[in-house]
């Protein structure tokens, strides 16, 4: 399995319930027990993962501007899903981004590269974070609606390994 592609078609993303964040980071055993809903009609996947904040200190006696890594930024994840009505999942996004509710939610990521084989697994990303905000659009007449959904990842991003399976 090291060093295959995987596409893209055939991930899925899915919300849990209000989760508390935390000083240490997370680990995966902190989403074991978790209830996820998949969020269907997903289209494009927005960017998760870190990023480091420069810090910049301007030296005048060196002429020179030293740079520095601050603190990091799981960033924000700007997801598009086709409307479809009655989906329990996006009905849980749009109540997780309701103006009033501030609370964090458990997120998951199945990829799409399950080894095969029996008790074989996909890997996973999980995730807490906030979701600020689903708001449909449209577009040019032959276009579907489509709910526009971003998620502010309020957490370090827990990766786990596909687990290869029996032949």
């Amino acid at each position: 399995m090291a060093g295959d592609l995987f596409p893209v078609a055939g991930m899925k993303l899915f919300i849990g319930g209000v989760k508390a964040l935390q000083a240490a980071d997370f680990v995966e055993a902190d989403f074991s027990g978790e209830t996820w809903v998949e969020i269907d009609g997903w289209s494009q996947m927005g960017s998760v993962g870190d990023t480091a904040a420069l810090i910049t200190t301007s030296l005048i006696n060196r002429g020179r501007d030293i740079k520095q890594k601050g603190t990091t930024n799981a960033g924000s994840m700007e997801n598009v899903f086709a409307v479809i009505p009655g989906d329990a999942g996006q009905e849980a996004l749009i109540a997780a981004a309701a103006g009033a509710n501030k609370q964090n939610y458990a997120f998951k990521i199945e990829h799409n590269d399950d080894p095969g084989g029996t008790g074989s697994a996909p890997s996973m990303s999980y995730f807490v974070g906030l979701a600020m905000s689903s708001n449909e659009a449209g577009g040019e007449a032959n276009t579907i609606r489509n709910l526009n959904a971003t998620i502010e990842i309020n957490s370090n991003v827990v990766n786990v390994d596909a687990v290869p399976g029996t032949p």
